[in-house]
């Protein structure tokens, strides 16, 4: 296993050496060392468009309420899905749960451009990313990270206090791909099983992560070619993301409140009313897709990601 050391910002870093090595991870990407940075990406950075367009609670839980056991292996008919135990509060990756440990004590400037603060999940952005905010009917529809090799699209739920709810999952994920015309199993990743759909355009993968009364989903979209290197970085993502659960009452299964930066809201609220005056003028044909009420439900990133595998196929082909 290769390491990604998770350096502490400098003003810590002469406390105790011995303490270095317990920010040391253990991944299969190559070694990084990386900061915190700014709360918002750059203006330069972000996009908003249309759905379907294309562009490239009790207190604070105990340490031990971050480890997820392996006790699932199958899943009715899914071969092989598993959850790796995982530790969100004294493990040595993420991701990590933002509620009991301090993203300020984490150095990510070296592999990332900003801080994507979205309130239930914090993630830092990688070197030549983008965030885009894809649109609905109704408003806000998804938010994407745009990088060189494909999309990722997080998506962090409520979970039972009992762990299982990647692996139940698993079986809603592999069937959803396999009726679009994907090949779909189960692969080993550093958090357990890893869901990943194939097909000649390209390839849809699904990191899920188990953490105290949430479960973290990065769902990428791959074209043909840089499925790899996507896996990698969207590893890499998932090590450095911090979710905040907090101690409201939500329904397992149901996402985490999003909440949008600053500028990404500008930039929302600007496309709604300009949708809004488009909507008073007389219009010819208007053939808008009607929006994804089940968007942040269980099925709803992974329906998004066969849609975006279609929109980077056509783009790569232009």
């Amino acid at each position: 296993m290769a390491m990604w050391p998770f350096g502490k910002k400098k003003k810590d870093a002469g406390k105790d050496e011995s303490q270095d090595k317990n920010t040391t991870v253990r991944t299969d990407a190559a070694d990084k060392e990386v900061k915190e940075a700014t709360a918002e990406p750059a203006s330069a950075e972000s996009l908003v468009t249309e759905a379907g367009e294309s562009s490239t609670a009790e207190g604070p839980a105990q340490a031990s309420a971050g480890l997820v056991r392996e006790d699932q292996d199958d899943v009715e008919g899914v071969a092989g899905v598993k959850a790796v135990a995982h530790d969100a509060i004294n493990g040595e990756m993420g991701p990590y749960d933002g509620d009991n440990v301090d993203i300020a004590e984490f150095n990510f400037e070296d592999f990332s451009v900003g801080l994507l603060d979205l309130g239930s999940m914090r993630i830092p952005l990688p070197k030549g990313s983008q965030v885009q905010v894809e649109m609905g009917p109704d408003g806000p529809r998804m938010l994407h990270i745009l990088t060189p090799h494909g999309r990722m699209t997080p998506v962090a739920f409520a979970a039972p206090r009992t762990p299982g709810q990647w692996a139940e999952s698993a079986k809603d994920i592999v069937k959803g791909l396999e009726a679009d015309g994907f090949t779909a199993h189960p692969e080993d990743g550093p958090w357990g099983s890893e869901i990943v759909g194939t097909s000649d355009k390209g390839g849809i993968r699904i990191i899920g992560v188990e953490g105290p009364r949430w479960m973290y989903r990065l769902t990428l979209a791959a074209p043909a070619g840089k499925e790899e290197e996507l896996a990698q970085l969207g590893r890499e993502v998932v090590a450095r993301t911090f979710i905040y659960r907090g101690e409201q009452p939500i329904l397992a299964g149901s996402s985490l409140p999003v909440m949008l930066p600053q500028q990404l809201a500008e930039q929302v609220q600007q496309a709604l009313q300009e949708r809004q005056q488009q909507a008073a003028q007389p219009s010819s044909a208007q053939n808008s897709a009607p929006a994804d009420n089940a968007a942040g439900a269980e099925s709803g990133a992974e329906a998004e990601a066969r849609e975006q595998l279609r929109n980077l196929d056509d783009h790569e082909n232009k």
